[in-house]
């Protein structure tokens, strides 16, 4: 079964990628991969090595780590999953889902080449 790519609309909703430039966006969108997760399903895992990109489009997630619990709640919106993949580590934190949720997620090529910049522009 193809799996479904995220749209330049919801995308365009996650603050951080609401800035790309319309071309730059749509071709994120074609390389995200939209995915609904029922509840307690854990979508990254602390410690493990991964390096997908994730944006959050419906439902709640919750952050957790090993040695401090609970850390916080994700929101339609929001983003996770950039630490892996800009700094070549393994997971820093799990990830899971609350309640239903729709997420979309792009693999370490797509994060580099569209993604990063994002992030550099910041310091």
């Amino acid at each position: 079964m193809p799996r479904a790519s995220a749209t330049q609309h919801e995308l365009a909703r996650v603050e951080l990628l609401a800035g790309l430039p319309g071309e730059i966006l749509a071709r994120l969108a074609r390389r995200m991969e939209r995915e609904e997760v029922a509840p307690g399903t854990v979508l990254v895992r602390e410690g493990e090595p991964d390096d997908r990109f994730y944006v959050l489009l419906a439902g709640v997630l919750a952050v957790s780590q090993h040695d401090l619990g609970a850390r916080s709640l994700l929101r339609p919106g929001d983003y996770f999953g950039e630490v892996a993949p800009a700094m070549s580590v393994p997971r820093t934190a799990t990830v899971s889902a609350m309640t239903p949720a729709v997420v979309a997620s792009c693999d370490r090529a797509t994060f580099d080449e569209l993604v990063r910049p994002l992030f550099a522009d910041d310091g």
